[in-house]
């Protein structure tokens, strides 16, 4: 079965082009979307700087540099899909947006990564540029669960689920990948996310989460499963799993946000259709871009 990985990075977490080559290849993976992130650097914490080597190969505000995206992309035409999001407070950002896509060929906008309320005016007018493109958006969302001012954990990102049912509806024609904790605690109608990025342990899905919810209420969102956050929320509880899958099974992506293998083996122990898994595993991140 064809696999696309819609969310990875360059030069991530030690892994240069050959290992990355190598680490798809081992798993079957085809396709990587390869995505940067810029944003200023009081926006995040400095451990990042032990996963990309951003002040070596960028400006020390692209934790992520689209320069590598690019490289990678030039030396291996073939295996990845081309992202790439500018960081939405520079005045130029909407100009960047679409020089990426007409001189560049970048196909995906993303990822968002930034300290700011997604439905801020300037970031809604670059999520409409994006649509305007057919550049499918991957949001980072992120709760601030800090107890007091020097708390190391300090990051937020987004503005929470509700900020994003307010960019939902006010950019219909853009379509948007949920990723990251502050989207995928969520899937499941309990107050967790009000103090802690993951659930309990096999904690069990309560349903009337916002993520059924907002799936059923807009169309254009879709659900990236990459990382710790994805592979939780669809871990904790395998029976939930099964009814979320099967109802969305053409709004969701496999992804990864690393070169481990947990997401597909949770995948492929669900017993679940072929026809469902091809959606997931390359259908739906093909539709995305041929739209």
């Amino acid at each position: 079965m064809k696999i696309i990985d819609a969310h990875n990075h360059p030069d991530w977490h030690g892994h240069n082009l050959g290992k990355t080559l190598k680490n798809m290849d081992s798993f079957g993976i085809e396709k990587t979307w390869l995505l940067n992130w810029e944003c200023h650097t009081a926006d995040y914490s400095h451990i990042y700087s032990k996963l990309t080597p951003a002040g070596v190969l960028g400006d020390v505000n692209e934790p992520i540099p689209f320069s590598r995206c690019l490289n990678y992309k030039e030396r291996a035409p073939e295996r990845f899909i081309l992202g790439y999001c500018p960081d939405p407070r520079d005045p130029d950002a909407c100009n960047r947006l679409v020089a990426a896509h007409d001189i560049y060929g970048a196909q995906v906008c993303g990822e968002l990564k930034v300290r700011m309320m997604y439905d801020n005016p300037d970031i809604l007018m670059l999520f409409k540029v994006a649509g305007s493109l057919n550049m499918p958006v991957t949001l980072h969302l992120q709760y601030d669960h800090r107890k007091q001012w020097d708390d190391p954990r300090a990051e937020w990102f987004g503005g929470g689920i509700d900020a994003l049912e307010r960019v939902l509806k006010a950019c219909p024609d853009t379509d948007f990948l949920g990723h990251a904790p502050g989207f995928w605690m969520h899937i499941s109608n309990d107050e967790h996310y009000q103090e802690r990025s993951y659930p309990p342990e096999r904690a069990e899905v309560i349903p009337g989460g916002r993520i059924p919810e907002l799936l059923r209420k807009y169309p254009n969102l879709y659900c990236d499963i990459s990382a710790g956050s994805g592979f939780t929320a669809l871990n904790r509880d395998l029976e939930f799993a099964k009814t979320f899958l099967t109802e969305f099974q053409d709004r969701v992506l496999y992804a990864r946000d690393y070169f481990d293998n947990k997401h597909q083996e949770l995948l492929n122990s669900l017993m679940l259709p072929t026809s469902l898994l091809e959606k997931i595993y390359f259908k739906n991140a093909e539709r995305l871009l041929a739209k």
